[in-house]
């Protein structure tokens, strides 16, 4: 699975004036979102943390060199305060004891060599100091405490998502599969948007979608879209009946609930439908962004659906028959399935991220490194700042020859 950060065969990172790997010259429209030269946003970023981990013992040293260099009614009190406090939340409870300790110890030390130590003052100070240390200690401790509840928090989440999410398979019905997930929230792992891919007796089918709403809702109704998704995709005879099977199965929930546990109101949703051994794709668009066809030599097309159709969970405001539309889908080729967390995604300027004019020319060998480069080019094209979650489903149907190079990333 793709997971943000993750980076292709290519070296996304290492792309060359903003260049999408595979590119034999500069692409113009990617070159507009190339950073400017001089060292990788990582290594700044290294170089802030060290100076921050190293700020207890600048305080420490830099308030030393002013006691030894002013005058002895002058103090650096604030700087010895500050140090302890610095270092609570950013080392272990022993290098905050320690950090304390030697801050006692430049205290007592200087005093008693300006003579001071005997003044009211003095040791008003080194006594504030001192109980700042401890408390510096206490603050340590309650800081791991919610530290190890943060990391039993995210292992939860992480577990919640494999369960509601779980990863597909690499290579399902001949077909080689990769996806992604990223939520606009920070540390988020899950969110409104879903995906799920299932090997049936009529082909491979896949749905990719996006759940009105935020919160425990939204993946509540993720986990009623996937499971009668999945049981629908094994006995449904057609796509069509399985996006009914999906209606359905929504205004059940719907009707379960109420007050303020209630459920989302629609899922835009896109599926698709790939029989085996056939050259076709077969897609039901339900208020969905369109697919797009991403071909072996570069060039790629938009799926757009003919018909337009309302979103799961809206059917009583109109009720018509859904109907699958067929486009080719040859050996090579890649189909792209992703939800609008891609299309909504803004730079400094306001322009939103377009996946076509991005994608255009550019040949990816495996869809993983599609994937990578993808999320890669949004984090960049919107400054690391996601308006939205952002799902993303890639299926390549492998040409004849090429089954070897399958888990090439």
């Amino acid at each position: 699975m793709v997971r943000p950060g993750d980076v292709g065969d290519e070296g996304v990172a290492a792309r060359a004036g903003g260049r999408l790997p595979g590119d034999p010259v500069p692409d113009p429209g990617l070159g507009d979102e190339a950073p400017p030269p001089g060292p990788p946003p990582r290594r700044r970023t290294g170089y802030g943390r060290a100076f921050v981990h190293a700020l207890p013992v600048l305080l420490i040293a830099v308030a030393i060199l002013y006691d030894i260099f002013t005058p002895r009614y002058f103090t650096a009190g604030p700087l010895y305060t500050a140090a302890p406090l610095v270092a609570a939340p950013l080392y272990s409870r022993r290098g905050t004891a320690l950090t304390g300790v030697a801050v006692v110890v430049s205290v007592i030390g200087l005093q008693l060599g300006k003579g001071v130590i005997h003044y009211v003052d003095s040791l008003t100070e080194l006594i504030t100091i001192a109980t700042v240390a401890v408390l510096a200690v206490i603050v340590n401790g309650m800081v791991r405490r919610s530290s190890e509840r943060l990391v039993s928090v995210r292992e939860i989440a992480e577990a919640a998502q494999r369960a509601v999410l779980p990863e597909p398979a690499e290579r399902i019905g001949g077909f080689e599969i990769a996806v992604c997930y990223e939520a606009a929230q920070a540390d988020a792992f899950i969110g409104g948007d879903l995906y799920a891919v299932q090997d049936s007796a009529r082909g491979v089918r896949l749905i990719v979608g996006d759940v009105r709403g935020k919160g425990m809702g939204a993946v509540a109704a993720v986990a009623v879209v996937i499971g009668a998704f999945r049981e629908a995709a094994e006995q449904e005879a057609t796509l069509e009946a399985v996006a009914q099977r999906l209606e359905r199965a929504l205004a059940r929930e719907g009707t379960r609930r109420d007050g303020l546990d209630a459920f989302e109101g629609f899922t835009t949703a896109l599926l698709a439908e790939l029989p085996h051994g056939d050259g076709t794709v077969r897609i039901v668009n339900r208020g969905h962004p369109p697919p797009l066809l991403l071909y072996p030599d570069g060039t790629l097309d938009t799926l757009p659906a003919r018909e337009s159709a309302l979103p799961l969970g809206m059917g009583d405001l109109g009720v018509w028959p859904d109907r699958a539309e067929e486009a080719d889908f040859p050996g090579g080729a890649t189909l792209l399935l992703y939800t609008d967390g891609l299309t909504e995604a803004r730079d400094a300027r306001g322009e939103f991220y377009d996946p076509q004019t991005r994608l255009a020319g550019h040949v990816f060998r495996h869809p993983v490194t599609l994937l990578n480069t993808l999320a890669e080019d949004v984090r960049r094209h919107s400054g690391g700042g996601m308006a939205d979650d952002m799902a993303l489903l890639a299926v390549r149907r492998p040409r004849r020859g090429d089954h070897d190079h399958c888990h090439e990333t």
